[in-house]
């Protein structure tokens, strides 16, 4: 990889539970889990799905940052490759609260009988850490606001070398001021935005930690980002609902996600 360049690449942006079929081949079926290269650094935005399928080597080792601990944000760990190679080291960093004990949040999922042992004893060195933001990887800075989401959610803010991505996963607009997230997210060349419902489903599901597109879209306008990508889709919502909901939208600048975009953040 050019190490000037600063890119996201989609591996999974399902929303609640993965599926599979061809109604779902151009946006995917795997859940949350987005993979960022800043020139020899790699860090992972959740584990999802998605990271199961995601490539071991690196220059640098990476680190999973953990938005929250629904499953559908988890399920993805205990299949990535790299944590079963003997000698490569990853790090897994957990939202804790009240000094819970990061590596026993992740064993109530990964662990005997729901699985056959835990992250830790994988045979790669496996370092299980709370979450403390803002922390460095490298150059690359990552920070951290907490969003509106039942359990709570990170709003993740990753930047390089000038440039910057806003990661707002299972965020529902309301608690949190918008004042403050619109403040956290100032400039940012590119927001991924939870908008797993349309308008007339969300007013039905307020509560339930997500958005809409067009909440998202007055967002990106008053933090005056560049860019967006709509995330977190909702397992019912086909390719053909998803490819209709975007061309509404009719912008350049905004997209829906789709598993296997590579993204070059630069503005």
């Amino acid at each position: 990889m050019n190490e000037d360049r600063f890119e996201l690449t989609v591996l999974g942006t399902r929303g609640s539970m993965a599926v599979s079929g061809p109604e779902y081949a151009i946006f995917g079926g795997a859940t949350s889990c987005y993979q960022i290269r800043a020139g020899k650094e790699t860090i992972f935005l959740d584990g999802g799905s998605g990271l199961a399928c995601a490539q071991a080597d690196f220059p640098h080792p990476p680190v999973v940052f953990l938005s929250h601990l629904h499953l559908d944000h988890l399920m993805g760990l205990g299949m990535y490759s790299r944590l079963s190679a003997r000698g490569k080291y990853t790090e897994i960093a957990v939202p804790v609260r009240n000094g819970e004990d990061p590596a026993a949040l992740l064993d109530g999922l990964y662990s005997p009988p729901y699985w056959p042992l835990k992250l830790t004893k994988y045979a790669g060195d496996v370092r299980i850490v709370p979450l403390r933001l803002p922390v460095s990887v490298g150059e690359l800075l990552v920070d951290g606001l907490l969003g509106c989401h039942p359990g709570d959610c990170e709003i993740f803010r990753v930047s390089w070398r000038g440039r910057s991505l806003v990661y707002m996963t299972d965020y529902e607009p309301g608690e949190l001021t918008e004042e403050e997230a619109i403040a956290f997210a100032k400039g940012a060349d590119w927001i991924l935005y939870d908008g797993q419902y349309t308008e007339r489903e969300y007013l039905g599901k307020k509560g339930f930690g997500h958005s809409t597109a067009e909440c998202g879209l007055r967002f990106m306008r008053q933090c005056g980002a560049g860019h967006m990508l709509i995330i977190h889709h909702d397992p019912l919502s086909t390719d053909e609902e998803l490819l209709r909901r975007e061309a509404a939208l009719g912008l350049p600048e905004v997209r829906y996600a789709r598993q296997g975009d590579v993204i070059r953040i630069d503005g």
